[in-house]
């Protein structure tokens, strides 16, 4: 059935590219796995087109269905005290915190989910320095979460996570665009000038629409020595203060 056969290609795709730590979040993941962000085809080509203006372009087709009219933006009005700042979109899933349906001993988060009836506890490890990285680009920027997981998963996750309202808002997986077997998260729909945007993610294809924009960071699984949030906090203090973030990331992906 379609059903299934998304389910296995879930499965898989987990892994791609990945290190060995990859393969075990594989294993614990099971056939839970569409529930939190599973796509993971790194090899993804974009669009044609890359259009940044701060237009609202149809949705990708992967039918060959005409396109869609246009929709809504996925953000409201820029608040006032947001006024003025850059938009940074933070992924969730492996680049703040890790996930299992596997019972983890030392847990920041244990978050019931029902799925086909049935209440299942999905246990949830937050990346290290991810407090001090919130609370900084909760100061710095209009900071928006941004997941290609469900939200009767990740809504939770973002109420214990986010004890300080760092995020303006939280998008889920209907606000991706499914392209070539990936949820993307086109930055174009966010209502926002793309040179004020940048999209922090672990996932390749989920910025493949704009890739310019982007700060990749490390997937992460259970290495409670890992740095790169702490380590990234310069760099945004840095982006905070910039007109147009395109130069500063350019330079960052020639490095």
């Amino acid at each position: 059935s379609p059903r299934a056969s998304l389910v296995t290609q879930s499965l898989w795709q987990v892994g791609v590219s990945q290190t060995n730590s990859s393969l075990k979040k594989h294993r614990s993941r099971s056939i839970f796995s569409p529930f939190f962000c599973c796509f993971r085809n790194y090899n993804v080509e974009p669009p044609v087109a890359n259009n940044k203006a701060c237009t609202l372009p149809p949705p990708a087709e992967e039918n060959g269905n005409p396109p869609k009219s246009p929709a809504k933006y996925l953000l409201p009005e820029v608040s006032i005290k947001d006024y003025g700042k850059n938009c940074v979109v933070i992924d969730l899933d492996e680049t703040l915190v890790h996930s299992s349906f596997k019972p983890i001993s030392n847990a920041d988060f244990i978050v019931p989910v029902e799925i086909d009836g049935t209440v299942h506890q999905v246990y949830v490890l937050k990346r290290p320095h991810v407090d001090q990285f919130l609370q900084k680009m909760g100061e710095l920027f209009e900071c928006v979460l941004f997941t290609a997981s469900l939200a009767k998963y990740a809504d939770p996750v973002a109420d214990l996570l986010d004890q300080w309202g760092v995020f303006r808002a939280r998008l889920f997986r209907e606000s991706c665009v499914f392209h070539r077997g990936n949820y993307v998260k086109d930055l174009s729909r966010l209502g926002r000038e793309l040179s004020k945007v940048i999209i922090v993610d672990n996932s390749p294809a989920s910025y493949i629409f704009h890739p310019e924009n982007a700060v990749p960071v490390q997937s992460w699984f259970d290495d409670m020595t890992d740095t790169e949030l702490l380590d990234l906090i310069p760099l945004f203090e840095g982006l905070s203060q910039e007109e147009d973030i395109y130069s500063v990331l350019q330079s960052l992906r020639a490095r």
